[in-house]
């Protein structure tokens, strides 16, 4: 296994950054296929840095050929003009194609919870659409599916406690009855490792240890921080008109709609069984002082080719 070749896409970001720590430290040969290639690699040498390449594709199989297993997140959080859910399908069939001329054994693929080629919600269709183009590489393959990943560099949770600390109200959608089933980002990170190295094609659902409705949610965040805010409920649609005016003044996409919807139809939900160990609500804890001091914002994430997460 040490000889071995595994290749992560964007190492410097979140998810792809703990699955690559994981191999570093079991004393792989990692590679990272990055649009941030100028962004300081914490890994030094330990990790190689090759640009995605999507618009020359042998260039892209190049940087593949010789990996045992691909770990595979690439994937956009909303449309925009620089990027869009329809170019990032495209992206992953390029990419495949790559992986199947560069003769990679097998792909990790993160997608999300309930995906479906028949979903109203562009996210879930996209995200449905790379599993079957996945499926129909012929390259055996494992997909996790996490509802919502939490970590010191993730959006969501830190977004919600800086509103919180930030704002005497804060409006959740409906009755907030939905649910969620939030993983760490390092138990997804082993388990990608886990599944790498399996054979045999799975799907399962990659979900945390404890189940929240969106009002526990935030009442477990504000409980937390130490804060006593007023919950109010409003209708989806005033809280997506919120949240752009709340993105124009941030320079950012706060929530898209789809978010909204999505989480409102129990699509961050499953009946499986968990496999994350690492609960939210101790997390939380560990991390109160630094959670939502600063807005993390998506967009000057992507943006920002250079800067790392942690100082955005």
């Amino acid at each position: 296994m040490a000889d071995e070749l595994h290749v992560v896409t964007g190492a410097f970001g979140f998810t792809g950054k703990y699955i690559a720590r994981h191999l570093v430290d079991a004393g792989l040969r990692v590679r990272t296929i990055t649009n941030s290639y100028e962004r300081a690699n914490p890994f030094k040498d330990k990790v190689k840095v090759f640009p995605y390449n999507f618009k020359e594709p042998e260039k892209l199989a190049a940087s593949l050929r010789g990996a045992t297993v691909l770990y595979n997140n690439y994937w956009v959080r909303f449309n925009h003009r620089d990027f869009t859910f329809a170019r990032a399908v495209e992206s992953n069939r390029i990419l495949f194609n790559a992986a199947q001329k560069a003769g990679v054994k097998r792909i990790v693929q993160i997608s999300i919870t309930n995906p479906s080629l028949q979903s109203e919600l562009e996210y879930f269709r996209g995200k449905a659409k790379i599993e079957r183009l996945l499926a129909d590489s012929g390259i055996p393959y494992a997909i996790l599916r996490p509802a919502l990943i939490f970590g010191v560099e993730d959006v969501m949770i830190n977004n919600i406690a800086w509103f919180l600390r930030k704002f005497p109200v804060f409006g959740i959608f409906g009755d907030g009855s939905y649910k969620l089933q939030p993983i760490h980002v390092d138990d997804l990170a082993r388990l990608a490792i886990e599944f790498g190295q399996k054979t045999g094609n799975f799907t399962i659902d990659a979900i945390g240890p404890e189940t929240f409705t969106y009002r526990e949610l935030v009442n477990e965040i504000q409980k937390t921080l130490g804060v006593n805010r007023k919950i109010v409920s409003i209708p989806p649609a005033v809280g997506a008109m919120i949240g752009s005016v709340l993105g124009t003044l941030l320079g950012d996409v706060v929530i898209t709609r789809d978010e909204i919807d999505g989480l409102m139809a129990n699509l961050l939900a499953t009946s499986s069984e968990p496999l994350g160990t690492i609960k939210l609500s101790e997390w939380l804890k560990r991390h109160a002082i630094g959670l939502g001091v600063r807005y993390s914002s998506e967009l000057a994430r992507r943006k920002d080719r250079r800067t790392s997460y942690e100082k955005l």
